[in-house]
């Protein structure tokens, strides 16, 4: 599970766009869904910005953001309807 964590935090660094592929399936998924997913995808990508800002070594700055999606992970599977 840590590996995965990690793994998906790399791909947070890069600059945050929606693609076509990601728009067709938020077009399948209830608008609370997308906003949460949105917004997420946005914070997480915007600590990158500040660890890369704060000339944070990229191991832990990775790190870092992989236990935030943790959270928000976890977050989402204790969420009631």
């Amino acid at each position: 599970m840590r590996r995965l964590l990690v793994e998906a935090a790399w791909h947070h660094r890069a600059r945050y766009t929606i693609g076509k592929t990601m728009r067709d399936r938020w077009d399948l998924a209830p608008g609370p869904a997308r906003a949460r997913g949105d917004a997420g995808n946005r914070r997480l990508h915007e600590r990158w910005v500040r660890f890369l800002a704060r000339d944070k070594r990229g191991t832990v700055a990775n790190v870092a953001v992989a236990r935030e999606l943790a959270g928000w992970c976890w977050s989402l599977a204790v969420m009631g309807d």
